[in-house]
């Protein structure tokens, strides 16, 4: 049975801050908390493959796994998948950006399924990715909107 999460957060940046920060792999331990290290392993045209790791959970276990993803400016959506899927049957995950009056929309929706023998199950993943993402989005919104400001302050 697969599983949808959907959400989304207003950032007070413009779009091409918003997409640039977002789209910088290397650079996302520094705007997710979770993200221990990047590494980019192939990149042809608009599609990255790399792998991300995370910090050691609470039972000091880390998670690694290989995406991919791809992105296209013009429509203002990335895709992405695991390539590695671990325990999820499928992991596929869009993020979409929409100008706004206060700012830049950043939505993500992930539709995914856990494996029979996951750690958790469906219902225990998307609780878990929709408090996450929660928390994600509003560092990410914090982290851009002071960028934003110290760009309009030089």
């Amino acid at each position: 049975m697969a599983a949808h999460t959907d959400n989304e957060i207003v950032i007070a940046a413009p779009l091409d801050l918003v997409w640039e920060m977002t789209n910088d792999l290397e650079n996302w331990p520094q705007l997710f908390s979770e993200y221990a290290s990047v590494e980019v392993l192939q990149r042809s045209g608009d599609t990255t493959t790399f792998r991300l790791t995370m910090h050691p959970d609470e039972n000091g276990k880390i998670w690694s796994w290989v995406s991919e993803r791809e992105t296209a400016r013009d429509v203002r959506t990335v895709w992405a998948r695991r390539v590695e899927t671990g325990p999820f049957a499928f992991m596929n995950i869009r993020w979409e950006y929409d100008e706004e009056p206060e700012g830049t929309r950043m939505r993500w929706t992930q539709d995914f399924e856990m494996k029979p023998d996951a750690p958790v199950d469906d219902a225990g993943m998307t609780e878990h990715i929709n408090r996450n993402s929660k928390i994600q989005m509003e560092l990410i919104r914090d982290k851009i909107e002071q960028r934003a400001r110290a760009r309009v302050g030089a």
